[in-house]
Parts: C-alpha cells; sequence; structure tokens
C-alpha cells in the first residue's frame, strides 16, 4: 500500500493545493525522534509511513512495539522482523544514535482482524497491547500523535474493533489528524473538544504530508 502510495504522489498530485486539507486548527510541534505504529493492525500505518516518507521525516517503524523495545529508543534494540513481528529503522542516527528515546509517536488507528491474526492478536489482546503503549507515552511524555486515515470504512457501530482502537488511543493523543470521511459523524470533533487536544482534518491523506511537515520540521 506504502508503495501504491507513492506513486500516486509520483503521478503528479500537488500536495500543497488549499483543497487538500480544512478544518485545520492550529498545528502544534512535536519532536524527533518518532516511531510509527499501528492501532488495529491495518493498512493505514503503511499510509502514515508513506506520508512521513514523502515529508522528509525519518522514522522508526514497528508494527505491534512492545512497552520494553519502546523503551530501548531509535533502532528498538536492534530487534529484527519475524513471523508477525516487523521493525524498520530509518532514523538518521548521526542526529539521534541508537537507543536515544523517542521524543514522539504517531499511532495510525484502524483495526484490521486479518492483520491482528498475522499478528497473533484477538482484538482484546490488541486493546490491552496499546493501552500499555499509551500509558507509556504519558508516563515518559512521549507527544502521541493519532492518525485516522481510514475514512468511513475503518469506522463502525459503538463497540466494534474500529471504535474500539479509536476508543483506546484518540481521546488520550496530544494531536489528531483525521480524513474529513473518517469524522462525518464528529465523533473526532468531540473527543479534540472533550480532550483540548488540537485537531486537522484534511480531504485526503495526501493533505497530511504537509500537515507532517508543519509539525516535525
Amino acid at each position: 500500500m506504502r508503495k501504491n502510495f507513492l506513486v500516486l504522489l509520483a503521478a503528479g498530485l500537488v500536495i500543497s493545493l488549499p483543497w487538500l486539507f480544512s478544518g485545520q486548527t492550529s498545528v502544534p510541534k512535536a519532536q524527533l525522534p518518532v516511531l510509527t505504529t499501528s492501532a488495529g493492525q491495518s493498512n493505514d500505518v503503511n499510509t502514515v509511513n508513506a506520508v512521513l516518507e514523502e515529508a522528509g521525516i525519518k522514522y522508526d517503524y514497528c508494527d505491534v512495539p512492545t512497552v520494553e523495545m519502546i523503551q530501548t529508543g531509535v533502532g528498538l534494540a536492534g530487534k529484527q522482523s519475524a513471523e508477525g513481528f516487523h521493525v524498520e529503522s530509518y532514523t538518521d542516527t548521526a542526529k539521534f544514535p541508537k537507543g536515544t528515546p523517542f521524543k514522539s509517536i504517531v499511532i495510525a488507528i484502524g483495526a484490521s482482524l486479518k492483520g491482528m491474526g498475522a499478528s497473533g492478536l484477538t482484538t482484546d489482546a490488541e486493546e490491552a497491547r496499546v493501552k500499555k503503549t499509551i500509558d507509556l507515552c504519558k508516563k515518559s511524555k512521549i507527544f502521541i500523535i493519532a492518525v485516522h486515515a481510514g475514512g468511513e470504512a475503518a469506522r463502525g457501530p459503538a463497540g466494534s474493533d474500529n471504535e474500539r482502537m479509536i476508543d483506546a488511543v484518540a481521546p488520550f493523543a496530544d494531536y489528531l489528524i483525521v480524513t474529513k470521511d473518517s469524522n462525518k459523524d464528529g465523533r473526532f470533533s468531540k473527543i479534540a473538544e472533550k480532550s483540548k487536544a488540537p485537531l486537522t482534518q484534511v480531504d485526503y491523506a495526501l493533505g497530511m504530508v504537509d500537515i507532517m511537515k508543519k509539525v516535525y520540521l
């Protein structure tokens, strides 16, 4: 999915046009190094990674990082991808040597039974894992950016897998970025209003490129 996303960019889509994002509040600044991960194991995390790559932001990625892994910082202690476990490390180690604590995390929200199954997770186990990640971030003052890029297809009725992942992450985020279709019912607007976290709504996922540049560069 990440390759397809970058192909669209290469085809000539201009990411800076104003119609790509709307409903934007003030964009907060976050610090590097950054870790990307998923809440729900959907392919939307690939979109997040592609956005950061297009924005020129280096990152580490793990689909199912444990609290212990996150605490090891940049390089994730040299962990290698294995069955049900995927790691990629692109952080500039000249600026942030291995072991440098992460200052921010981008969590792509979206549930996939296939994705969770491939990681050996049930919905209950994934929800519990995500909550541990959030608790660590709050304790360690890691800035949490929650992203929902899956649109209406990655939503559902109360109590569904997708909504449970939203409940596990969005109310605790320091910043929310969502697509217009993801927020048709105003759910993320209500969450942001209650948590006092800034919210940016983009018309399309492509709009997140400029937003991430504002956040990190």
